[in-house]
């Protein structure tokens, strides 16, 4: 999807034999994400959802058929959901939208060198974490304030720092110099 889109939810298996799905909502409270308009999934077809008991959700197309049966179900397993950013509210000043962390630039906590860019958020669960793409390969870091201190989406960057066993050596990241700067 593109910005203009938020991911809220995720589509997960089948419940029962006539088109219910597991649904995991990301909005505070779950059952608001039937609310939104605009829904659409990663291929960007649109979706409306209703209900139909604790995080069971059963899937309406556009012209309003029901997914009707288990296999139906199957195939939106891991489809995710998102809604038109415009249908958010605005984030106040110290707040953002996991979203807005996507693209920015990372830079390790003392050096200030840039050691990539945020190419992913992810959370399964246990908590969330980021996912650093970088000359070097991809780094997994804890979404905690203990490895991300600062985020300005403004400014276009985080702050992080590296736990003691992570080393990020400089010439992983050519065009750089020591302090992050390009050269």
């Amino acid at each position: 999807m593109n910005r203009d889109h938020v991911l809220m939810g995720v589509v997960g298996r089948p419940h029962g034999v006539r088109g219910l799905v597991h649904v995991h909502s990301y909005t505070a409270v779950a059952e608001d994400l039937s609310g939104y308009d605009g829904l659409v999934d990663d291929l960007g077809r649109p979706w409306r959802l209703s209900w139909h008991g604790n995080g069971i959700a059963r899937l309406h197309d556009a012209a309003g058929n029901a997914i009707d049966s288990r296999e139906a179900a199957q195939q939106m397993v891991n489809r995710k959901l998102y809604v038109p950013r415009t249908s958010l509210p605005e984030p106040d000043e110290d707040e953002f939208y996991f979203a807005d962390l996507v693209g920015l630039d990372v830079r390790e906590q003392g050096t200030e060198r840039v050691i990539g860019r945020v190419a992913a958020v992810h959370d399964y669960g246990a908590g969330t974490s980021l996912e650093i793409d970088g000359a070097g390969g991809s780094l997994l870091l804890p979404f905690t304030r203990a490895c991300v201190p600062v985020v300005n989406v403004r400014a276009g960057h985080i702050v992080v720092c590296l736990p003691d066993e992570i080393e990020v050596p400089v010439e992983c990241f050519p065009g750089t110099d020591t302090h992050g700067d390009a050269t």
